[in-house]
């Protein structure tokens, strides 16, 4: 059998990191089997969806590096399959009209509240005659179809997360809507979730439906949708939600929960798409923690997906992240911080400044966790001229600093070959010995000399970075001033 998964995402919305996640599963299931991963948008809600949405959807699983097989779908487009299959329930005697108005459901769910029972259709147009339905037209009343659910239907999957399950027909709320009321003279209207999701997973062929646990209860109606259609049943999973840190389902009171959030925040494709590995699923090496989807699709299986809640942990996130960009090479890092150094109002030429630049990267690589963290990293080190803070100016006036920065603007002045972290420590040797000073004041000095701060990245390697630049001379130049006045 070839494995053939769906992940069918409504654009309803900006991509949400627990359809990510859905996706991500999905996605190594397929490769892992060597089968087929399909997109397929559930648009028929048009009152919601948007166009916007679905290319945030797409662009999100192109940033993951989720190739795709087939699709994108839409549901939209595949209005004739569905109606058809709305028919043949009717013809089959399998579903009926309902004309049950509002406000009689209203009233239904207020009376099976106040007796304290579970809210359900009670079937009350099931076995209409001819002449009600009749009655109720001449009414004005349009209905929906409802698809029969017997009591005491039994309904056992072997669930390939959470073992066997095994739901009663009772359970599920009383014959269901499959299609909305008609907008004009059409026999029925829209036709609903769960009938179009199984006709298209029939139509589509898919295997295998990996989702959240949510959807359990979806799982239960379908199974009999696709034997009252005729359709071979998929096996299903049903994944851990992803919680936050409460124990709650993540949802947007919780702030942060689309893809592109966390791409704003300045995490990496491959961290996120890692770490959504790590939500739920436990690799055959529990202390792995860091590998691609590549790498974690060789060795996904169903079985190591657990059943508890996934809590989302940000620290977590943030050590996941900062290794890849530890290793990124500094040409490619280079790349991902210009935007945010150009947007901090920096002034670098990106093309004149490429060599400096990657010098720069490589120097603050070991100290990103995220992205954006690179602006605070150079403020220090962009720019002509300095500004003291209060610690850093108070240390500048203490005596002795301006013997310092004299022993070094001379050391500089004498300075022919190129300038390499070598010479840098040299000279400090050289002022440290002939003022007669600790090695830690004349340091002390340099960064206060060179940055305006007396905490920041590292001296020696900010030294030779500002030289290449012409700027530690006309740095501690104005320090002298500072020290002198």
């Amino acid at each position: 059998m070839t494995v053939r998964v769906r992940i069918a995402p409504s654009p309803t919305g900006n991509l949400h990191i627990g359809t990510a996640r859905t996706a991500v599963f999905n996605w190594l299931l397929a490769r892992r089997q060597g089968g087929q991963f399909i997109i397929r948008i559930e648009d028929t809600d048009t009152e919601r969806s948007r166009p916007e949405y679905t290319q945030n959807i797409l662009d999100g699983f192109t940033w993951l590096g989720m190739t795709w097989d087939e699709g994108p779908f839409y549901q939209s487009q595949r209005l004739d399959l569905y109606r058809a299959a709305v028919q043949k329930l009717l013809d089959q005697g399998l579903a009926y009209r309902c004309y049950c108005t509002a406000e009689e459901l209203n009233q239904l769910r207020e009376s099976q509240r106040a007796r304290k029972e579970a809210p359900r259709y009670d079937n009350r147009h099931r076995n209409l005659t001819p002449e009600q339905e009749a009655a109720f037209q001449a009414e004005g009343r349009k209905p929906v179809i409802r698809f029969k659910i017997e009591d005491d239907a039994q309904i056992v999957w072997d669930d390939q997360v959470r073992g066997k399950m095994v739901w009663k027909g009772a359970d599920l709320g009383g014959d269901m809507v499959v299609a909305r009321t008609p907008a004009g003279d059409e026999p029925f209207g829209q036709p609903l979730y769960n009938l179009a999701v199984v006709v298209d997973d029939m139509d589509m062929q898919i295997s295998h439906v990996i989702r959240g646990e949510d959807h359990i209860a979806n799982t239960a109606k379908q199974i009999l949708l696709y034997e009252a259609l005729g359709g071979t049943i998929p096996t299903f999973g049903h994944t851990p939600l992803i919680l936050n840190k409460e124990g709650r389902k993540l949802s947007k009171r919780d702030g942060v929960t689309s893809i592109d959030d966390f791409r704003k925040l300045g995490f990496t494709a491959e961290a996120i798409a890692n770490y959504m590995c790590l939500l739920g699923w436990t690799p055959p090496d529990s202390t792995q923690e860091i590998f691609t989807l590549p790498e974690a699709a060789a060795q996904f299986d169903l079985d190591r997906v657990n059943k508890a809640g996934a809590k989302f942990d940000w620290d977590k996130l943030d050590w996941i992240n900062s290794q890849y960009l530890h290793a990124l090479p500094a040409a490619e890092l280079t790349d991902m911080l210009i935007p945010y150094w150009q947007e901090a109002g920096y002034t670098i030429d990106p093309e004149g400044d490429r060599a400096w630049l990657e010098d720069l990267t490589a120097m603050i690589a070991p100290s990103l966790t995220r992205l954006p963290d690179a602006v605070a990293e150079v403020r220090l080190l962009v720019g002509e001229g300095i500004t003291f803070n209060e610690k850093a100016a108070d240390h500048v006036a203490q005596a002795g600093v301006a013997a310092v920065y004299q022993g070094v603007l001379e050391a500089l002045a004498q300075t022919s070959e190129d300038f390499t972290p070598e010479l840098a420590k040299g000279i400090i040797k050289t002022v440290t010995k002939a003022l007669g000073v600790k090695k830690g004041f004349v340091m002390k000095s340099l960064r206060a000399g060179l940055t305006g701060e007396l905490q920041g990245p590292d001296l020696i390697g900010s030294w030779v970075l500002l030289h290449a630049k012409g700027q530690d001379g006309v740095r501690l130049q104005q320090a002298l001033a500072q020290a002198a006045g």
